[in-house]
């Protein structure tokens, strides 16, 4: 597996244990982060903000369906459920590029789709 593989993963793991040093370790400090249709910031102390999810109680389930890796850009496709505040389960699927440098990331661009009744809706 790549470096760049390898920081995603280890970033991932993180997110699901809510690490927030294992996560930011993962980071460049000028890291940039898209969730589009939610919001976009930039830093590390920006990113550690906002780690947990509005209304999650707990760290995010994330299976990586695949992954992808093509120069300075990692790529994965993850699904994801997350225990929300009234403690229902909220089912994702999710796609992620991360923009590397140096071994680290650089930017984050994510997708973020809520499943309310199967893979697709």
């Amino acid at each position: 597996m790549s470096q760049n593989k390898q920081t995603v993963e280890i970033y991932l793991d993180g997110f699901r244990k809510n690490d927030h040093t294992q996560i930011l370790s993962c980071l460049t400090d000028d890291i940039e982060w898209t969730v589009f249709g939610a919001f976009r910031l930039t830093g590390k102390q920006a990113y550690d903000a906002a780690i947990e999810g509005p209304g999650w109680t707990a760290p995010p389930k994330l299976g990586v369906v695949r992954m992808v890796e093509e120069g300075d850009v990692v790529m994965a496709e993850l699904t994801g459920e997350v225990i929300q505040a009234d403690g229902t389960v909220g089912r994702l699927s999710m796609a992620e590029v991360f923009r590397m440098r140096d071994g680290k990331i650089c930017e984050r661009r994510a997708w973020v789709i809520p499943l309310a009744e199967n893979d697709f809706r």
